[in-house]
């Protein structure tokens, strides 16, 4: 089995509606998506013969999806009053509303399920809050069959 494991990372806020706890509140992440593909047999011919996958191809997928959450005030739907949204937006700041709590859990399973549907051979995503907390997600083998 080959191996391959690469990252990205991108600056946001988020909170948890609903938590009762400092994650209540606006505050922000160095978030760091960690991404590993594998697979039984490499290429065998042309330019990318001898890689299970080329880097720079998994490392431009992964950034896309890490830019595309960079500099934004993440929150789940339906979690902000429409006139606030309507404010924030006035003032110029960018918000990214998503269907899901924005955890570190939920965003290591998006991330999987995002790059899954680029037909790459993901694995497991690992994504860090914080140097020293991450949460990964690997579907169980029952998952995969799906």
């Amino acid at each position: 089995m080959y191996i391959l494991k690469t990252s990205a990372s991108f600056d946001s806020a988020h909170f948890l509606y609903g938590y009762n706890g400092k994650c209540a509140n606006i505050h922000g992440h160095h978030w760091i998506m960690e991404v590993e593909v594998s697979g039984e047999v490499l290429q065998e011919n042309g330019v990318k013969k001898g890689m299970l996958i080329d880097f720079s191809d998994l490392k431009h997928e992964i950034k896309n999806l890490a830019d595309h959450f960079d500099h934004t005030l993440i929150y789940e739907e339906n979690s902000l009053k429409t006139s606030t949204i309507s404010a924030l937006t006035e003032e110029g700041f960018s918000l990214m509303a998503v269907p899901f709590r924005p955890t570190a859990e939920n965003f290591a399973r998006y991330f999987y399920d995002e790059l899954k549907t680029k037909l790459l051979p993901v694995t497991t995503v690992a994504v860090y809050e914080t140097p020293e907390n991450c949460a990964v997600y690997q579907p169980s083998d029952t998952e995969e069959l799906l």
